[in-house]
């Protein structure tokens, strides 16, 4: 028997020895984000029509330089990777160089890095990958310095770059590239993505729980996946109570509540209710905000209640983003509702 055939038969007898118990409790050690991310494009959930032209370039080894936009969670950087796996297969680690411009902003990273690994000698391939997450923080000089680059190595490097705004990419770099949006996932796609991941890991999990981390991600896998592992731990049962206990995220019925008290012109039940999301919850004004944008065509309000809320929303989101107290800005918002009544 050959070396080869003697490892093989120890591995399956020592896979063989493990108990399925065993197995899952092992498997409940790792982050569930990394070992579920997908390893194939056909894989990648919720966004189909993109995976389809991607693995045309795939199959034909002819890839251009590509843009990815869309907010965090949904599949950029799992595309990305998933690209350079189909390419190289086993190698693709050494033909992939993967940078992270949110931490490494300067100029000096687009000479350097970037220029080295584009003129490292390789073998047996047309081209290899820089993926640039987060490229929107690259500054403008930054930026110059890429355009330049991706001209100057384009016969034997290809260009895959992430942001969450590709208006914040200069325009000769988005004429250089292929540019696919990717949307926030559906809850459809989250939902099914929930349940794979529950059952493999042996997860029981309620109906509302599932909605409820359904809520919670608005369309952002990673934050699902990662939900549902912390909610996991708490008990044997991933319910509505857990998952909002686990995100610090109100319930969409709380907020509700908050809101309609204000309109009605009752100020000091919808200032306790906002008190309680602060201060015992620990929530963020930011997410409260996000969560008021989020829910308020859902609430049962009037047209006309609706768009002064929205108006409100939107000066008090300003606001917070310029450097203003959150607790005074959001009890000024429900304030302001209430005085229309009274």
């Amino acid at each position: 028997m050959s070396e080869v055939e003697s490892e093989a038969d120890e591995v399956a007898e020592s896979d063989e020895a493990v108990e399925p118990d065993e197995a899952a409790e092992a498997g409940r050690d790792e982050i569930w984000i990394e070992k579920y991310r997908p390893e194939r494009l056909d894989e990648v959930a919720g966004h189909e029509d993109i995976t389809e032209r991607l693995s045309r370039y795939v199959e034909r080894d002819d890839l251009p330089n590509l843009l990815f936009s869309g907010p965090a969670g949904v599949g950029k950087t799992t595309s990305a990777v998933a690209i350079a796996k189909e390419l190289y297969g086993d190698d693709w680690e050494s033909n992939f160089l993967e940078l992270n411009a949110s931490d490494q902003r300067g100029i000096d990273v687009v000479r350097d890095r970037i220029k080295n690994f584009a003129r490292s000698s390789f073998g047996g391939y047309n081209y290899r990958i820089i993926f640039l997450d987060e490229a929107d923080s690259l500054t403008s000089d930054a930026q110059s310095a890429l355009r330049r680059t991706m001209e100057q190595f384009s016969s034997n490097t290809r260009f895959i770059l992430s942001c969450n705004y590709s208006s914040k990419i200069i325009d000769p770099i988005q004429s250089r590239c292929a540019t696919f949006r990717f949307g926030p996932i559906s809850d459809e796609g989250v939902t099914e993505q929930i349940l794979k991941v529950a059952e493999q890991e042996g997860i029981e999990t309620t109906e509302d729980g599932v909605e409820a981390l359904v809520y919670a991600a608005d369309g952002d896998m990673r934050k699902a996946i990662n939900a549902l592992q912390a909610a996991a731990v708490m008990g044997e049962v991933v319910d509505e109570e857990a998952v909002f206990t686990i995100t610090s995220t109100a319930r969409p019925e709380e907020i509700e509540e908050m809101v309609t008290h204000a309109i009605e012109g009752d100020f000091s039940k919808s200032r306790s209710i906002l008190d309680d999301l602060l201060t015992n919850k620990g929530m963020a004004g930011g997410d409260i905000i996000d969560q008021l944008h989020r829910s308020v065509w859902e609430f049962d309000l009037s047209d006309e209640a609706t768009v002064r809320l929205m108006d409100r929303v939107g000066e008090v989101d300003y606001r917070i983003t310029e450097g203003a107290n959150e607790r005074v800005q959001l009890e000024a918002l429900l304030a302001s509702l209430s005085l229309e009544q009274n």
